[in-house]
C-alpha cells in the first residue's frame, strides 16, 4: 500500500500533464485515450513491481499495447499488433506530432496525429515511476511530467480558467505524492512541506482568474505549414477551356435550405499579382475540426450543405470565404483565403460536407469603410501610361471607400463590353482591353477591376469559381462549366470580403437575393448619379443673329482686363512657385527635408508623371521611370534615403540632411530637363500644382 498510492499519483501527474495539450486536440477527444493508457500503465507498474529488471520493458510494453488497441485497433488482426500496426506507431513517434503543428485547431483527432500524446504520457510514466521506486525521490520522478507539461505549452498554451484548472490538478496530484511519500516519522517535517503546494494553489487561482492574461507570445504552431505536394494549373487558366464546353458537369450542391444557398462558390483566391501572373496564397493547414467564426463587426450564422463532385481529379474543393469544417474529406485551407485544396485528387463520386461562416447584413452596405487590414493589396505590377489617369477619373474623384469601389464597378460595366475568348491578364492585353478595344472576357474584367482599385487604395482581391445556377433539380444546385466566374472581392470594415461583379457576368443566378448579395445591389441603387456635362443652349434666331450683330463689340473694356490676367497668370504663377520652395527649403528640422519631397512631388506632377494618393518615395521613382525620366528617377531615390533618415530615425536632421534632401529636388529637376524647353515653360505656368 506504500507504493501503490505514489506510483499511482506519479502515472496520474503524467496524464494530466497529456490533458495539457487539450488547445490542439480538446480535452474530450484527449481523456478516453489518456485515461486508457494510464490505467494499463499504472496496472502493469504494480503488477510488477517485484520484477525490478524486467519492469520498464513490460510496463512499456503493456502501454503500447493500450496504445494499439484505442488508436490503432483497424490496423490488427482480432486485436494483435500486425506490420502496418508498428510502421504508425513509428509513424506517431516520428510523424504525428509535426503534422499536428501543421494542422488548424482543434485539429482533427485522427492516430496519425493524436499518437504522440499518448506516447509521451507512457513515457513520462514509465520513466516517472522507475525513478520513484528505484531513487525514491518524488520531486525528481515529477521532472518527466513535468517535461511534458512544458511541451504541450510549447505547442498551444492553456490559457483562462482551463490554465486554472490544470495547474491546480497538477499541483494536488504533486502535492498528494510528496505527502504519501514522506515516512511517518517524518510526518513533523511534511507538515511544514505542505504549506507550500497551498501557496502555489492561491498563486494560480489569483493569476488565472483576477489577472488578465495575453495570449500566447510563442507556439511550434507558427512556421509550420502543409507542403503542398505539386505544381498545379491555375483555375483561372482553365476558365476559356471550360467555357469551350459548357454542359460538363462540375459539382452539385444540396442546400440545408432554400434560403441560405450563396450566389458563388469560390475555388481559389488568386491575391498577389506582379503584372504578368496572379498567384494564390501558400500558407495552407490541414483543416482540423473546424475553424472559429471571424472576427467581424455584424453577425455571423453557419451554413451547411453537401457537395456531390461531378468531375475526376478535381483538387480544389468549391468552398466559401470563411469555412468552418469539412466532413468527408481530408483538405489543406488556406486560412486567410478560404481555399480548400486536397493533396491527391478525388474520385468523381465523392460526397463531402461543407459548413461556412456567413455574415449577416440587413439593408445596404452604402456608406462602408474599407479595410486594408485584410490584404488585398498586394502589388498591381507596373501599370502602363494613361492607366492611373483612368482610374482616378473612373471614381470621380471619391475616396476610397465601399462606394468608390461600387463606382469603379459602374464605370468599368457601363463603359466596357464582355465578350468571349482566350482571355490574358498581364498588363499589355490588360493595357488594350482598358484603354484601345473596351472589349474583354469576364476574368479580363475581373482583374482589371482589381489592379484599377489597387492603384486607387481600394483593397481587392481576384477569386475563381462557380455561380449558383438559378434552376434545382430533384432538391439540388448542379454546376456546369458554363457557370464558371472570375470576379473580384473588396475588403469592407467589419463585414470581410464582398464579392462584385464587373462584366455583370453573374446575374440571374440561385441565391441573389441572399445576405451580401442583396445588400450589395441594395447600395449600387443608392450610388449617385454619374456627373453628366451642362446641357447646351439652343441656337439663338435669325433676329438674334442680327441684333448681335449690329451690337457693337467692347474691345477695349474686354481685352484689357485679359492682357492683365494673362500677364498676371504667366509671371505670378513662377513667382508663387518659387516663393513657395524658398518657404520650404528654409522650414526646421524635419519640415525641410518634408518640403524637398513635397517640392521634388509638385515638379513631377507639373510633367505629367503618373502619381497616386499614398504613394512612397520608391514607388515615385518608379512612375518617373515608367514615363521616360530616368534622371529624375535617380533624384528622387536619392530623396527617399533622405527621407527615411528623417522620418524614422528617431532624431532631427541635420544640415547635411536637409542639404543632401534638396541637392536631390535640384536632380529632379535637372532630369525634368530632358523634356525640353517647350516641356519646361508649360510646367513653369501650370497652377495646378499650386494646390495640393
Amino acid at each position: 500500500m506504500k507504493k501503490r498510492l505514489p506510483v499511482a499519483l506519479t502515472v496520474l501527474a503524467a496524464a494530466v500533464a497529456g490533458l495539457c495539450f487539450a488547445p490542439v486536440f480538446g480535452a474530450g477527444a484527449l481523456l478516453p485515450v489518456i485515461a486508457v493508457v494510464a490505467v494499463v500503465t499504472g496496472a502493469a507498474a504494480l503488477l510488477c513491481e517485484s520484477l525490478v529488471a524486467w519492469r520498464p520493458l513490460v510496463v512499456t510494453l503493456a502501454g503500447l499495447l493500450a496504445v494499439v488497441e484505442v488508436l490503432l485497433f483497424p490496423t490488427t488482426v482480432l486485436g494483435l499488433p500486425t506490420g502496418t500496426t508498428l510502421a504508425q506507431l513509428g509513424e506517431g513517434v516520428t510523424e504525428s506530432w509535426q503534422l499536428t503543428l501543421q494542422s488548424t485547431w482543434p485539429a482533427r483527432p485522427d492516430a496519425k496525429l493524436v499518437l504522440f500524446v499518448p506516447l509521451l504520457v507512457l513515457l513520462a510514466s514509465v520513466f516517472g515511476v522507475e525513478i520513484l521506486l528505484r531513487l525514491k525521490k518524488p520531486a525528481l520522478a515529477l521532472a518527466p511530467s513535468f517535461l511534458v507539461v512544458a511541451l504541450s505549452q510549447l505547442f498551444g498554451a492553456l490559457t483562462g480558467p482551463a490554465a486554472v484548472v490544470a495547474a491546480l490538478s497538477y499541483v494536488a496530484v504533486a502535492a498528494g505524492l510528496f505527502a504519501v511519500s514522506r515516512p511517518s516519522e517524518e510526518h513533523q517535517s511534511a507538515q511544514a512541506f505542505l504549506p507550500a503546494p497551498l501557496v502555489v494553489t492561491a498563486v494560480v487561482v489569483v493569476i488565472g482568474l483576477l489577472v488578465p492574461m495575453p495570449g500566447p507570445a510563442y507556439s511550434l504552431k507558427q512556421e509550420q505549414l502543409a507542403p503542398v505536394s505539386a505544381r498545379m494549373t491555375s483555375p483561372l487558366d482553365d476558365v476559356a477551356q471550360r467555357r469551350a464546353h459548357p454542359d460538363a458537369p462540375v459539382f452539385s450542391v444540396r442546400p440545408a435550405c432554400d434560403e441560405c444557398v450563396p450566389d458563388r462558390w469560390p475555388i481559389v483566391v488568386l491575391d498577389t499579382y506582379d503584372g504578368v501572373t496572379w498567384a494564390a496564397g501558400s500558407r495552407y493547414r490541414r483543416l482540423g475540426t473546424e475553424l472559429a467564426p471571424p472576427a467581424l463587426d455584424v453577425p455571423v450564422r453557419r451554413r451547411d450543405a453537401v457537395i456531390s463532385l461531378r468531375e475526376a481529379g478535381t483538387r480544389w474543393l468549391p468552398s466559401q470565404t470563411w469555412p468552418a469544417a469539412v466532413s468527408g474529406a481530408d483538405p489543406l485551407v488556406e486560412e486567410t483565403e478560404g481555399s480548400l485544396l486536397v493533396q491527391s485528387p478525388l474520385r468523381t463520386d465523392t460526397v463531402y460536407g461543407l459548413s461556412w461562416w456567413e455574415p449577416e447584413i440587413s439593408g445596404s452596405l452604402d456608406g462602408f469603410a474599407i479595410d486594408p487590414g485584410l490584404g488585398g493589396l498586394d502589388g498591381a505590377g507596373t501599370p502602363p501610361p494613361g492607366v492611373a489617369e483612368l482610374a482616378t477619373g473612373a471614381v470621380n474623384g471619391v475616396r476610397s471607400s465601399f462606394t468608390s469601389a461600387l463606382q469603379l464597378e459602374r464605370f468599368l460595366r457601363e463603359n466596357y463590353r464582355r465578350v468571349d475568348g482566350a482571355g490574358g491578364h498581364s498588363w499589355p492585353q490588360l493595357r488594350r482591353f482598358l484603354l484601345d478595344t473596351k472589349e474583354g472576357t469576364g476574368e479580363q474584367f475581373a482583374g482589371a477591376y482589381v489592379v484599377l482599385a489597387r492603384m486607387l487604395g481600394i483593397p481587392a482581391r481576384l477569386v475563381v469559381g462557380y455561380r449558383t445556377p438559378e434552376r434545382k433539380s430533384g432538391g439540388e444546385y448542379v454546376v456546369y462549366n458554363d457557370d464558371v466566374l472570375a470576379w473580384p472581392e473588396v475588403a469592407v470594415a467589419g463585414v470581410g470580403w464582398v464579392p462584385l461583379d464587373p462584366a455583370g457576368a453573374a446575374k440571374g443566378g440561385g441565391g441573389k437575393n441572399n445576405g451580401l448579395t442583396a445588400a450589395t445591389q441594395n447600395a449600387r441603387e443608392k450610388l449617385p448619379p454619374v456627373p453628366l456635362d451642362p446641357p447646351v443652349a439652343p441656337g439663338s434666331s435669325r433676329q438674334a443673329e442680327a441684333d448681335a450683330q449690329d451690337r457693337s463689340f467692347p474691345f477695349a473694356a474686354t481685352l484689357i482686363p485679359v492682357a492683365v490676367l494673362l500677364l498676371g497668370w504667366l509671371a505670378g504663377v513662377p513667382v508663387t512657385k518659387w516663393v513657395r520652395a524658398r518657404r520650404r527649403r528654409r522650414r526646421a528640422g524635419t519640415g525641410a527635408v518634408h518640403g524637398a519631397w513635397l517640392e521634388a512631388r509638385d515638379r513631377l506632377r507639373e510633367h505629367g508623371v503618373p502619381l497616386t494618393v499614398g504613394m512612397t518615395p520608391l514607388e515615385m521613382a518608379a512612375a518617373a521611370a515608367g514615363a521616360g525620366l530616368p534622371g529624375a528617377a535617380d533624384g528622387v531615390r536619392r530623396l527617399a534615403s533622405t527621407v527615411d533618415i528623417a522620418m524614422w530615425s528617431g532624431t532631427t536632421p541635420g544640415e547635411q540632411v536637409r542639404d543632401d534632401a534638396w541637392a536631390a529636388v535640384h536632380a529632379v529637376r535637372r532630369g525634368l530637363r530632358a523634356r525640353g524647353l517647350v516641356a519646361r515653360l508649360r510646367a513653369a505656368v501650370d497652377p495646378r500644382t499650386l494646390r495640393a
